[in-house]
């Protein structure tokens, strides 16, 4: 290991002498200032590994100590030790793996997560379950010749999500994680029920619009909670069981839809269904443990190790404590950032990363592929919606779950990687095979290889990683907020997107859309490649202090 990567992971070497311990930042000082000595960990005789020069005795190695903390404390505040220290993190996280010796958890994490995963799978549900219900609503509540009322039914979740994604964060901050999905399930469950019982338009949007609320908050603090509370070496896999949760969710409100045929008044049972997830999800939380990082930063160290012990066992509470401890915000004794906070020179550029990565994801055209899928399908002969959604939404989850056994292995930048190089590929052929005569007798085939080819490679990455990413990359004092603001752009862009799709589509035609998501879709591999960190093995405070050392 180079001796730059010690500067950022903060560690001790052995060397010179038996017992004797060296200061990595001196070791980052001494190969800068004197090249000509050996590099760290250069083989000694008889004496294993050694940070400089072989000193042939014992007065000599300790004079050269005192030597080398006098270099240390007189360039630790100087600009070139902190050039120093900051090439050596850039490069660093990026692809090296923690060093440290880890313990191996003995608690377990996953009721909890199963329990902070109820509210993404409240968030797919509650997206998918009125597009099988809304003809038969629509008719029940006499709006079936009002497209524009109808607008509105589906819209208002949207609008609600946005508003409850900004809110999510704020709330994290102020009454802890576990606090806030139990507050959050109050919108879900009273928004379900107006839905289930509505008996005018008026009920139907109010309880659409609570509802919207309660999976913008989910969309927030479900990330953000697991993140806070996986071990570092599952961190990736559970992540992705978010994404894998809101597929999940969706696929059950169309299989949750399938009676409607037959009952048009089974649409009041499928919005009810939504009640029973919510109550078991705020009534799970009552019994979960609070992340130990929100604790620590509220000053509350005994209930921190309280709930790490609960969470990793009993042996992993002095790791993870002096992680916190250690960690760049809680250094400093700071508290929570504000809003603006967000946009100044310290934060913005990492802020900027995480509205950049879900816009790319909107801009990529995923909802516009999903709204267009049926009529894909329909024209390569495929007349049955169910069918057609139930090959979108298999393979939404299939690929998933594949990326979900990956991101611990591949890591979270090659995956966003693949998963655009993927994407745009299948916009090209979407768009080829709709604009050149030669491909006319292979146009449905086509299409729908190319429409199951983008879903699969949007859920390897562009679906489950920013939404797992963006929590390890943000500073603890910002992390809540910062993933709201994010989760705030996904919403933005996604009502954009389905406002105004078949506008676009009717001025420009669907082959030139399909070619401009196809740019979006290159454009997003550049962006990554040039910003994206990646965060695999690392503990969220090694992140933490390697990306703080990059801002100074």
């Amino acid at each position: 290991m180079p001796a730059a990567t010690l500067a950022v992971h903060g560690g001790i070497i052995t060397g010179l002498t038996r017992g004797t311990r060296v200061s990595s930042r001196f070791c980052a000082s001494w190969k800068t200032d004197f090249p000509g000595v050996a590099k760290c960990g250069s083989p000694m005789p008889d004496r294993g590994h050694c940070c400089g020069p072989h000193l042939g005795s014992l007065p000599k190695a300790m004079e050269m100590m005192r030597f080398g903390r006098g270099v240390e404390s007189s360039t630790r505040s100087t600009p070139k030790f902190r050039r120093i220290r900051a090439q050596s993190s850039e490069g660093d996280i990026e692809d090296a793996s923690s060093h440290k010796i880890q313990t191996k958890s003995s608690g377990t994490v996953l009721p909890y997560v199963g329990i902070a995963c109820l509210g993404a799978i409240l968030f797919g549900y509650h997206l998918g379950v009125v597009n099988g219900a809304l003809e038969y609503l629509s008719k029940d509540l006499g709006i079936a010749e009002n497209t524009n009322l109808q607008g509105w039914i589906v819209s208002a979740l949207l609008a609600g999500a946005t508003v409850g994604s900004f809110t999510g964060g704020s709330l994290a901050d102020k009454f802890g994680r576990t606090k806030t999905f139990q507050l959050d399930s109050i919108p879900l469950i009273i928004g379900s029920f107006l839905c289930a019982t509505a008996q005018d338009v008026r009920t139907m949007i109010i309880g659409r619009l609570l509802a919207g609320i309660g999976i913008g908050v989910s969309s927030a603090i479900v990330p953000l909670y697991i993140s806070e509370i996986s071990p570092t070496e599952i961190r990736g896999a559970l992540g992705s069981v978010n994404q894998l949760s809101i597929c999940i969710g969706i696929l059950g409100a169309l299989v949750a839809g399938l009676p409607l045929a037959g009952n048009p008044l089974w649409w009041r049972t499928i919005f009810g269904i939504a009640i029973v997830p919510s109550v078991l999800m705020g009534l799970g939380m009552v019994f979960s443990p609070e992340s130990p990082r929100w604790l620590f930063q509220q000053g509350k160290t005994s209930q921190a190790e309280s709930a790490v012990k609960s969470l990793y066992g009993a042996q992993k509470v002095d790791e993870v404590m002096n992680d916190l401890r250690t960690g760049g915000g809680q250094s400093s004794g700071e508290h929570d950032a504000g809003w603006l906070e967000l946009f100044s020179k310290r934060y913005w550029k990492i802020v900027s990363i995480g509205a950049a990565l879900f816009l790319f994801q909107q801009l990529a055209g995923i909802n516009a592929v999903v709204y267009y899928s049926t009529s894909v399908f329909r024209n390569a002969g495929i007349t049955s919606d169910v069918a057609a959604s139930a090959l979108v939404g298999a393979s939404n989850v299939f690929g998933t779950a594949v990326a979900s056994s990956l991101m611990d292995k591949q890591g979270r930048k090659s995956l966003l990687t693949i998963s655009f190089v993927g994407m745009g590929a299948s916009m090209l052929l979407l768009s080829l095979s709709s604009s050149w005569s030669v491909l006319a007798p292979y146009t449905g085939t086509l299409a729908v290889f190319g429409t199951v080819i983008y879903v699969l490679s949007f859920s390897l990455g562009a679906g489950p990683v920013p939404a797992l990413l963006l929590p390890e990359i943000f500073a603890s004092r910002i992390r809540a907020k910062a993933v709201a603001l994010s989760l705030g752009m996904h919403w933005v862009s996604n009502f954009v997107i389905g406002l105004y799709f078949l506008s676009v589509v009717n001025r420009f035609g669907i082959s030139r859309v399909y070619l401009g998501f196809a740019s979006v879709c290159l454009l997003a591999v550049l962006y990554i490649a040039r910003n994206v960190v990646e965060t695999k093995g690392r503990s969220l405070e090694e992140i933490e202090r390697a990306l703080s050392a990059t801002a100074l």
